[in-house]
């Protein structure tokens, strides 16, 4: 595969794995699965729980958006510890956590304790994550099989987003709707034993002191960005959001210069001056804004406005995440022989595709077109996740892959608040903005419709049958309007992807390709 700037020497051509190797690589699926379940299914359960804890439209962004803040701010830190303490310890730490606080998160009696679990669930899960992808790196030495590796692991992502509307669908026909955070469960013992049995322990044998302060600015950087963006995307432009995103900034700059001046810094600033590197991490970061994005939108339009279950809305949305799954596979042996800066952009360029037919075709409420929309998004999405996150682990030496690692979830991580906040937050705010509430309807009944699409559902059914059905014709429309325009912002931050792994990901001169 060809990369940009100098690639990490990991013996390119180094000892290959046997079946132990892949067994481990089986046990290093797990937690993802697990991860990408949980982010799945609380999608396709947020009408059920709108309906049953009824939260605010800002509460609602939290539910969703408070584990990928606390995670995201996170991520380094656990990567870096990982480094020092032991990345498989790390692994099985975070595991125990996140089942056990799953457990309280299927039984929170309000709003406010779920998002509370839900933050408690992002703290394990920057234990988990960072875990994964290091140890991934440090068993599977030969490049070959570690791009194989990469792209199973990365199904896993699919396969989780997948199963997840599924299982979750069946159990909220079933059963209350925090049935759906129990699916983690199931996922510990195998992991603990699996774990334990088949994954050797891997740490930095040189990692320095641990930096505090490096730490602390870490997460003073990113926690106050991702609440600024999220309050911007809901409330508009205010001062409060403007003084938290300066202050990030102003965090993050002291963060970059620290890291510069101590001696072993937890996080090499130079990793981000290699093209295949940087690029690799924004195209990460934009493709899993528009996956989430779509999804977000996606999960309710099926749901309330055509009127599908849980499950069956979940069952329509596995042809794409199969497509997403097969092209990170197909992809692997086209990489060898394909540059990077070709194939993501032409990847990306169908995902661009898959929010234009959503667009043409939002007002149809055609199931049909939705699920071709998605798989052409899923197919781009798959192919680029595979080379990028190939090309992170190769341009950063072994012993600091948790650091590497936890720099590509963090851009993960931050892709899932944004397609949640900025994608989220466009279409509420063109919903509210395009919601005309009929005559007859109560000021009360009427502020609680124009909070979130799944409020002007509740705010129908108490209403006389033909007010009742008049207000949610309108919620509908106006909820579609939203989709038309987020569908085209959508396509405009795939092409920005497109456009950057274009120019970054060009082999620089010297490297080979193979």
């Amino acid at each position: 595969m060809s990369s940009t700037g100098t690639v990490a020497r990991t013996d390119e051509d180094g000892a290959r794995v046997g079946i132990r190797g892949w067994a481990a690589l089986v046990v290093l699926m797990l937690p993802v699965l697990l991860v990408s379940i949980d982010n799945t299914v609380l999608a396709f359960a947020l009408p059920e729980i709108s309906l049953a804890l009824q939260p605010s439209g800002t509460e609602q962004l939290w539910i969703i958006d408070v584990y990928s803040l606390v995670l995201a701010g996170l991520l380094v830190t656990m990567g870096v510890l990982g480094d020092r303490f032991g990345r498989r310890r790390m692994l099985l730490i975070g595991a125990i956590g996140f089942a056990a606080v799953s457990v309280l998160a299927a039984f929170a009696p309000t709003a406010g304790l779920l998002i509370a679990a839900r933050a408690a669930l992002g703290l394990f899960g920057a234990m988990l994550m960072p875990s994964t992808l290091s140890l991934l790196r440090s068993i599977f030495r030969n490049r070959d099989q570690r791009r194989l590796a990469i792209a199973i692991w990365a199904s896993a992502f699919s396969a989780g987003s997948a199963l997840g509307p599924v299982v979750g669908g069946f159990l909220l026909e079933h059963f209350a709707w925090g049935a759906v955070f129990l699916v983690a469960v199931p996922v510990l013992v195998p992991l603990l034993v699996g774990g334990m049995w088949l994954l050797p322990e891997s740490r930095d044998p040189n990692p320095g002191r641990i930096d505090p302060l490096g730490i602390l600015l870490s997460m003073a950087a990113l926690v106050p960005i991702v609440f600024a963006i999220k309050s911007f995307s809901v409330d508009g432009p205010n001062l409060a959001a403007a003084a938290l995103f300066a202050a990030g900034i102003v965090a993050g700059f002291l963060f970059v210069r620290r890291m510069r001046r101590v001696e072993i810094p937890m996080l090499d600033m130079t990793l981000f001056r290699r093209g295949g590197f940087s690029g690799a991490i924004i195209v990460n970061l934009l493709s899993v804004v528009a996956l989430v994005g779509f999804l977000y939108f996606v999960s309710q339009q099926l749901q309330l406005v055509i009127g599908m279950s849980p499950m069956v809305a979940g069952l329509a949305l596995v042809p794409g995440m199969a497509a997403m799954i097969v092209a990170g596979l197909c992809v692997v042996p086209i990489s060898r022989r394909v540059a990077p800066h070709i194939v993501v952009p032409l990847g990306l360029l169908l995902s661009t595709l898959g929010y234009v037919i959503v667009a043409a075709t939002a007002n149809l409420n055609s199931v049909i077109w939705l699920l071709i929309a998605f798989i052409v998004l899923g197919i781009g999405i798959g192919a680029a996740e595979t080379i990028s996150n190939e090309l992170i682990l190769a341009h950063a030496p072994a012993e600091k892959a948790g650091a590497a690692s936890a720099v590509s979830e963090t851009a993960y991580e931050l892709g899932a608040v944004l397609g949640t906040a900025v994608l989220g937050g466009i279409i509420t705010a063109f919903y509210r903005g395009a919601l005309v509430i009929p005559d007859g309807v109560p000021s009360a009944i009427a502020m609680h419709a124009r909070e979130t699409l799944a409020g002007a559902y509740t705010a129908a059914q108490q209403l006389p049958e033909r007010l009742g059905a008049a207000l949610w014709d309108a919620a509908a429309a106006a909820f579609g309007s939203g989709v038309v325009t987020t569908s085209i912002i959508g396509a405009g931050l795939v092409l920005c992807a497109v456009i950057v792994g274009f120019v970054t990901l060009r082999p620089a001169r010297g490297d080979t390709q193979r």
